[in-house]
This record gives structure tokens, sequence and C-alpha cells, in this order.
């Protein structure tokens, strides 16, 4: 337990007396067939009727699949849209700040700035495992929000489950645990310390494993309190009905799901070995994830090679610890396949 957290003290003030906007369907309740509250169009089209606001039926499966109550849960327009409901919620602007461990996931320091939040940079340590030390002593009293990506991206690897321990219990604020990539390192989501820490924010998302990245739902996981907080501030429609029936639809073929991401670990094994005998590969990270970041001789010269042959994949090398290092994400085995033959080439002219 974290003993110097409390939410009421990071609750922006206009936010702890916004009356929030209250939808036809919030007020509604109850059995109806003729909807005339909400000043839709009344011919039916599949799409002419609002979305359930709190996408109740979405969230009862999720709570299936993930164990954790709908009061526990809040849905976005991807995790993006999560991010910056927290910032929002608990960050005033022009005063308070947010710790970040990079390199990271671009879109914290995005939100960060958006919202006219200072960021504070907290380097990842050799291992790109959190650096707890320098964490805390980059924290002071306006720190309202720390960013764990786990699996971290761009490295790909999980951080360390006794450090996030260590940094729920130390850090003043939130600690937001970002599992994008979680369905990639089986049976190591630290969803089971909900209960334990109310600071801890949990993401998770359905466009990586489970695919549905052209739907954007994005899966907020926290305490009621939390979790009340952000549907206060939240648009009241925020997640669209085609997203939440083909999010349904999808989930239940949960056999599907499991066998892509088996094919992908397979796959990320299997390119792995592969890029181990590359000459031009210097070094390759260990991953987590559904995608491989290695060190080569020259990462502009191999991006734009690979580009020429129709094959994308992410320069990383701008960024700071990431020199000469390249992203790649791990396709099917056709795709795959093409890559490697690509890379033989590349590997054997330069």
């Amino acid at each position: 337990m974290n003993t110097r957290f409390t939410l009421d003290n990071l609750i922006r003030p206009n936010v702890k007396q916004l009356v929030p906007y209250s939808s036809a369907r919030d007020e509604f309740s109850g059995n109806g067939s003729v909807f005339l509250d909400a000043n839709e169009n009344p011919y039916e089209n599949g799409v002419n009727r609002y979305p359930d606001p709190l996408q109740n039926q979405l969230k009862k499966r999720l709570t299936q699949l993930k164990g954790v109550p709908p009061t526990r849960m809040i849905l976005g327009n991807g995790s993006d849209e999560v991010i910056d409901l927290l910032f929002r919620a608990f960050c005033e602007p022009n005063k308070d700040n947010v710790v970040i461990c990079t390199p990271t996931y671009g879109m914290y320091e995005v939100a960060a700035n958006v919202n006219a939040i200072e960021i504070k940079e907290a380097p990842l340590d050799k291992d790109f495992q959190p650096n707890i030390d320098l964490v805390m002593d980059l924290s002071d009293e306006n720190s309202k929000m720390l960013f764990l990506c786990s699996p971290n991206n761009p490295t790909a690897n999980l951080y360390n489950e006794d450090r996030i321990v260590q940094l729920l219990k130390s850090f003043p604020g939130i600690v937001i645990v970002d599992e994008a990539y979680i369905d990639f390192a089986p049976g190591k989501s630290v969803l089971d310390k909900l209960d334990e820490y109310p600071n801890l924010v949990i993401l998770q998302t359905l466009s990586k494993a489970w695919g549905m990245a052209g739907i954007r739902l994005g899966i907020g996981f926290a305490s009621e309190e939390i979790v009340g907080v952000l549907n206060r501030i939240k648009p009241p429609y925020n997640v669209n009905s085609l997203t939440q029936t083909k999010a349904l639809e999808l989930l239940d073929d949960e056999a599907r799901y499991l066998n892509q991401v088996n094919e992908i670990l397979q796959g990320r094994e299997l390119l792995s070995k592969y890029l181990s005998g590359l000459s031009c590969v210097e070094k390759i990270y260990p991953s987590d994830a559904n995608f491989i970041l290695i060190k080569v001789d020259d990462a502009k010269k191999l991006y734009n090679y690979l580009l020429e042959k129709g094959i994308i994949i992410r320069d990383r090398s701008k960024i700071v610890g990431l020199e000469n290092c390249v992203r790649i994400s791990i396709g099917t085995q056709e795709e795959n396949k093409l890559l490697c033959e690509s890379l033989s080439e590349y590997n054997s002219k330069f």
C-alpha cells in the first residue's frame, strides 16, 4: 500500500466541481420501445441511435476475459483517449508535471504537451528497466503521474514486476502501467495488483493481439474512484456503436486470437534466430512484444534499402540511446519470409 497517495489531493479543483453532461441515454433506465428523447433520426438503418455511453455489454464481455468488474473499467477511442483523460483529470496546466521513463511510447509526451504539463524524463537503465532512484529523485509535490510502458515500446522488454511494485509503493501520484503488448508476454500483467494499490491505472488495448487497430478501442483499469472521475469528464458517446459491435463480434472468437498470438510468437523466435546470423546486425534486444528492436551497422541505409523493396520498418535511430536501431514488427509467415530475403540481399551487398 502507498501511504503517500491520496486521490482527493490529485484531482484538479475544476474537475471536482464539474457537473458532467447528462445525455438522454444516461437519464433513461428500464425498457422502452419508442425513443423520442435524444433528437435522433427515427428511421432505422443500424446506426441511427446513439451508442451506449458506458458500453455496458462490451464491458461485461471484457470482465469475462479480464476478471475485472465493469465499475473498474473505462473504455476509450484507443488508449490515447484514456491517457488524455488522465491528464485532464489530474494535471493542472502550467503547474504540474509527469515522469516518463525514456525511451518510451511517444504519446505520453504529446499528451503532456497538449495539456501544458511539464515532462520529467528518467532514462531507463542499461537493461531498459526503470531506474527507481532516478524516478523518485525527479518527483516532487507537483508530480501527478508516472508512466511505465511494459512491455515497453520501442525497447520491447517487460519491466521487472518488483520495480513496478516499488514505484507503486513510493511514487506519490498515479502510476500508469501501459500493457498494450502484454498478450505477447503471457501471465505477466499487473491486473492482480489493482486491489492492493489504489494509485494503479493499467492500460490495455484490442489493437495488437486481438487485431482491432482499425476500430480504436483502448481499456483503462483502475479503482472505482478513478474510473468515476474519468467518466465525469469523458465525452458522452466516446466509443461509437460500430466499434462496440465489432469488438463484441471479434472477442467471441478467442480461438482465433490465441492462434494468431501463437503464430506471432513463433515468428518472433524464428526472426530473432535469423537476424542473429547477419553480419549487419550488431545486437538483438530481448523481446516480450510483437516486434523486435535491433541495432544495425547503418539504420538509415537499411531502412531505405527495405523501403525500395516495399518493406516498411521503423527507424528509431534518432532516439537517445537507440542509435542505429530499427524496430521490426512481426508479420505473417509470408511477410517475414520476404523480409528475410531482402535482409540477406542487403547483408551480402554491404
